[in-house]
């Protein structure tokens, strides 16, 4: 994602990264009990996965995940006037980047004058599935989000 908010800064798209919660607490993250907790997790996400881009720190109760959805790796884009324009219960770059690409489209059709109406659209996306990153992730937090997600997922 750190590449696709780099591309589109210059055409003045924002990007952000909201640190909700470890979605697999184990020992190393545990489940979050204190804001100073959750400010240590979030700066040691930003540099083990080297994000680069803003992050915001989501109340302990999750109010800002809560309200937005809930599910563990979801992204939104909002038009500027703070508008929903795209959201997706998983993060994809592949799947941002053609979304970013059509509302820039969007924008530049609407500066040469063009009269648009807006329309609701689902599709399914499909991301690449690659469990050996997955589980390193869960290792980093630790033996026993692996042994909780297993146990559950097989």
């Amino acid at each position: 994602m750190n590449a696709v908010a780099e591309r589109f800064a210059p055409q003045g798209v924002g990007s952000i990264f909201l640190y909700t919660h470890e979605a697999h607490p184990g020992e190393y993250y545990p489940h979050l009990t204190s804001m100073e907790q959750k400010f240590r997790h979030a700066r040691a996400l930003r540099d083990i996965l080297g994000v680069t881009r803003p992050i915001l720190v989501d109340a302990l109760d999750a109010a800002c995940h809560r309200a937005y959805g809930g599910m563990p790796n979801m992204s939104w884009i909002f038009n500027q006037a703070g508008i929903p324009i795209y959201k997706s219960d998983w993060t994809d770059a592949r799947s941002i980047e053609n979304a970013i690409l059509y509302f820039l489209d969007v924008r530049e059709r609407r500066e040469r004058g063009e009269r648009l109406a807006p329309f609701h659209v689902e599709r399914l996306d499909y991301r690449t599935r690659d469990m050996e990153a997955f589980y390193r992730g869960l290792e980093r937090n630790g033996p026993k989000a692996v042994r909780e997600f297993r146990a559950v997922f097989g």
